[in-house]
């Protein structure tokens, strides 16, 4: 998943984030799995708002934490494939 175009959210020892400037596509990334989530449309609109929910529930977890919570219970590994 190439994000030259996107914008670099969120970077920690497990995952990253890069999104749009207009928020309608967003790449996540589990690290130590080789694992990527492109997340695009439908999907993009409801990660958007539970990306802020969870950074405004827990205001000092640090990106790995914000992420970790997106990627396991807000079920976005679902829509990861293995990088490259």
């Amino acid at each position: 998943m190439a994000t030259d175009d996107l914008t670099l959210l969120g970077d920690g020892d497990e995952f990253t984030l890069h999104g749009a400037g207009d928020q309608t596509h967003f790449v996540l990334r589990f690290k130590p799995d080789g694992m990527v989530a492109d997340i695009a449309g439908e999907d993009a609109e409801r990660f958007r708002g539970d990306y802020e929910t969870v950074r405004s529930q827990y205001p000092g977890w640090s990106s790995d934490q914000v992420l970790a919570q997106l990627w396991d219970q807000g079920g976005y590994s679902w829509l990861a494939s293995p990088e490259g």
